[in-house]
């Protein structure tokens, strides 16, 4: 039995400069970081006492004899790609809801290698998680993604993420003080919008535009480093992370007409207008999480103001996507049953 636990992200900078159609040609990088709420894989396999060869559970159920059979896409390419021939049981649990702007979909895809790798007795390294499931989702199963969530998932932190010509990937931490990174932590304040959306289907209409984009991707690009500095800086400099944040939701939102909506736009107005200095929808956008920077002394206000969304307290995490339960099945008595 394998268990992993792979966490979910917040992406401040740079989104929409890890995709393939800018960064082969013009270079990407982001500044996220991931949090305290985590994707769960059971993973086993499953011995041969029923009519089934494999049983997956997420938000569906699957019983199937073959591969080729499985829905779920990033299960059955995941299981073809780590080349596993017998049958397995799959549990999918997490924190917080898909489609929703946490990098959840990569979350899974990487947790899932995760357990594979383990099932097969093998212990691959963060890079290779991380480049693994870019290839998963982006070469077999076809997705319109980024780069950033697989690496994000995979090595867990604060960190400056840089991609180059053909998935050249350079993961760097963020070293500042931890008296600043509770500061930075404790003027974050995310919400769930309770709109759920496929982000593969937003992206898709942002990558059509790149290169009518890339200007406003240059500048996109070029706010991570800027951000990194004010990290760095003298703490009353850090309210310019903030105002920061705002000029990059008003320049990513301007890339597309799916990125926001109506809906957005007023949940965003009114929450600048409790003390919000900045802030952004996660993800490709049109749904799912918010965040924004306000000063701890106008968090009640700005939830009270949002109090028709679902505040979700967190804190930063730091490990990265991890096996948590690791019991090689032949202890277990199922040597004869696989």
């Amino acid at each position: 039995m394998i268990i992993s636990q792979t966490p979910f992200r917040i992406s401040f900078f740079g989104g929409g400069t890890d995709y393939p159609a800018y960064y082969k040609e013009h270079g990407g990088t982001v500044l996220a970081t991931t949090i305290d709420k985590y994707c769960y894989i059971t993973c086993r396999y499953l011995p041969k006492f029923f009519e089934h060869s494999s049983r997956l559970v997420y938000s569906k159920t699957e019983l199937v004899n073959s591969i080729d059979e499985i829905k779920h896409p990033a299960i059955r390419e995941c299981l073809r790609f780590m080349k596993i021939t017998k049958g397995v049981e799959i549990h999918h649990d997490a924190d917080l809801p898909a489609r929703s702007g946490l990098g959840s979909s990569s979350s899974f895809t990487v947790g899932l290698l995760h357990a594979l790798y383990a099932l097969k007795g093998q212990m691959p390294s963060k890079m290779t998680l991380a480049r693994d499931a870019i290839h998963i989702e982006q070469d077999l199963i076809g997705e319109h993604v980024g780069s950033q969530d697989q690496c994000n998932a995979a090595f867990g932190a604060l960190n400056r993420i840089s991609f180059n010509g053909n998935h050249e990937i350079d993961v760097r931490p963020i070293i500042i003080s931890n008296d600043k990174l509770k500061m930075l932590q404790n003027h974050l304040v995310i919400f769930y919008t309770g709109i759920s959306r496929t982000a593969s289907d937003i992206a898709a209409e942002q990558i059509k535009k790149t290169p009518e984009r890339y200007k406003e991707l240059k500048i996109i690009g070029e706010m991570v480093d800027y951000s990194i500095d004010i990290l760095k800086s003298r703490i009353d400099r850090m309210d310019d992370f903030g105002k920061l944040l705002h000029e990059g939701w008003m320049l990513k939102r301007s890339l597309t007409n799916k990125i926001s909506n109506d809906h957005i736009d007023q949940i965003y107005e009114r929450a600048r207008n409790s003390g919000a200095l900045g802030g952004k929808l996660l993800g490709a956008g049109s749904g799912g999480f918010m965040v924004f920077y306000i000063r701890p002394e106008n968090k009640n206000k700005l939830i009270e103001s949002l109090k028709s969304l679902l505040h979700v307290p967190f804190r930063f995490e730091f490990l990265g996507s991890r096996i948590i339960y690791y019991r090689p099945q032949e202890e277990v008595g199922y040597k004869d049953a696989i």
